[in-house]
This record gives C-alpha cells, sequence and structure tokens, in this order.
C-alpha cells in the first residue's frame, strides 16, 4: 500500500506542480495572472513605489531566481544590468522577451530649449495594442512550458484580450470628442498611449534631469499656450517642478503611475484626466 502511494504521489506531483514565474514590473504580475490562473506562481523584482531605471534586487529576491521556471522581462533599464546576472543565477529558467514583436518608440521632447539624446521610451504596456502581444508572449510561453494546461491558459488568454478591447473602446469613447489633445506630464511614460490615440505628451523631464529655471519658464509658457488643465506625475519621480508649474497655471497635479496594477482602471483614468471629464 505505502509502495502504491508513493508512485501515485510521483505522478500526481508534477501534474500539479505550479509554474514559477518571475516578473520585472508590476503591470506584470496582473498579466501573468490573468494569463495564468492558479496555475502559475509570481514573484515581482521592481515593488510598488521603485523606479524600474534604477532598482537594484534584495537578496530574497534572488532566491525567487533560483526556483523559477520562466522569467518575462519587458525591457525596463534595470534588466540591462541584471538579466545577465539572473541567467547565471538560474541556468534552467528561460529568459522570455515579453515585448518582442513590439515597435520601440523614442521619446521626443517638444520644450527646443531642452537638449536630450534620443532614448527608447520602455513604457510599452501603456498601449492596449502592445498589451495584446505582451498577452500572446505570456501565453506562448506558459503553453509551451506547460502544455497539458495549454487549453486553460488558452481561454485565460481570450478573455484577457476581450478585456482589453473593452477598455480601448471605453478611452476612445472618453476621448471622442476632445479638441486639445496635449497633456502635460512629469515623466514621460505615457508616449505609446498617446501615439494610439492621437495625442501628445509634453514632458517636464528630459533624460532624467529636473529643468533648470531657465527652461521651467519656457514650459510654463507652452503650458499656457497649450492650455494645459492637468500635469501628470507619478509617486516614484519628485513632482516639484510639476508643481510649481500648477500653481503658476492654478491647475492639478495628478498622481497617476503607469506601474499600477490597475491596468485598465488606470488607462481610462488618464483618459478621463485628459478630456478633463
Amino acid at each position: 500500500m505505502t509502495k502504491i502511494f508513493i508512485v501515485l504521489s510521483i505522478v500526481i506531483l508534477p501534474i500539479f506542480a505550479k509554474v514559477n514565474i518571475v516578473v520585472s514590473i508590476v503591470p506584470q504580475v496582473k498579466f501573468v495572472k490573468l494569463i495564468g490562473g492558479d496555475r502559475v506562481d509570481v514573484a515581482l523584482m521592481v515593488e510598488a513605489g521603485n523606479s524600474p531605471h534604477t532598482y537594484e534586487p534584495k537578496p530574497s529576491q534572488m532566491k525567487d531566481i533560483s526556483k523559477a521556471d520562466i522569467y518575462f522581462s519587458i525591457g525596463v533599464e534595470f534588466e540591462e544590468a541584471w538579466l545577465g546576472r539572473f541567467a547565471n543565477q538560474n541556468a534552467d529558467m528561460k529568459i522570455v522577451d515579453t515585448s518582442f514583436g513590439i515597435t520601440k518608440t523614442s521619446i521626443t521632447h517638444h520644450n527646443k530649449h531642452i537638449h536630450s539624446h534620443s532614448t527608447k521610451d520602455p513604457h510599452i504596456w501603456v498601449s492596449p495594442h502592445n498589451t495584446k502581444i505582451i498577452a500572446k508572449n505570456i501565453y506562448n510561453a506558459l503553453s509551451k512550458k506547460d502544455i497539458s494546461n495549454k487549453d486553460y491558459y488558452y481561454k485565460n488568454y481570450q478573455n484577457f484580450l476581450a478585456k482589453i478591447d473593452k477598455t480601448d473602446k471605453q478611452i476612445r469613447a472618453i476621448l471622442k470628442d476632445v479638441k486639445n489633445r496635449k497633456f502635460m506630464v512629469f515623466h514621460p511614460s505615457w508616449g505609446y498611449f498617446a501615439k494610439e490615440y492621437n495625442l501628445t505628451q509634453l514632458a517636464i523631464e528630459a533624460n532624467g534631469k529636473k529643468p533648470k529655471p531657465r527652461e521651467l519658464i519656457v514650459l510654463i509658457k507652452e503650458a499656457k499656450k497649450e492650455r494645459v488643465s492637468a500635469i501628470l506625475t507619478q509617486k516614484e519621480f519628485s513632482d516639484k517642478s510639476a508643481k510649481i508649474i500648477a500653481n503658476e497655471l492654478n491647475i492639478p497635479v495628478i498622481k497617476v503611475s503607469p506601474l499600477s496594477i490597475e491596468w485598465s482602471k488606470n488607462l481610462i483614468k488618464i483618459a478621463k484626466t485628459i478630456a478633463n471629464d
């Protein structure tokens, strides 16, 4: 009887073992769980409130790497320094680039007084179109790793695509009659969102640097000219410069982070802010 139990345990254990996933940023936790459901365990690298531009993993997070089956990268800055180390930590872990198939665009600065070199915008997930591609890459990786649950992942994947379409439809309805299609941000995180909905983001920060007093004056004049009704900032960065401009124009500073786990609600909030709804 004992021998039978041991044999059954060996056979059943792989069936119920979850796929261990590690992701870089908070929105990916949402995406992976929506597709992977109760078949995955997800560990996060860049915790809420931290910036993926400068983050360094904790020793406890390196333990998550050592037992991971898949690492889903997304192209944020800290990965450049750490993905190689993660691979050395766990040679059996598959690193999957969820940005595969997405055309990266450069961050553009509309203030001619701010001198900046061209850098690729890593915030690909703020675009519903891009998020569909990210979702496909996640689904493909999970279905290959855990073939016996491929149908389960596919069903969840299709449900996620439907949610993305619903979000996109809501955003388009909110922005449909908006005439002033320019909005001001501190950190230029919303370029892909702007491109998808025919909007223009005016960034206060350039290359991670706050504007100098002379540049701040130019930005205030530009904000007045463009009749900016609010400035978007995020908790990962100082909003001191944004508050100076907002006080000059008597407009609100609204905190909204592209790193929120509430992906859909977040994008709808941005749309409503731009529409001044």
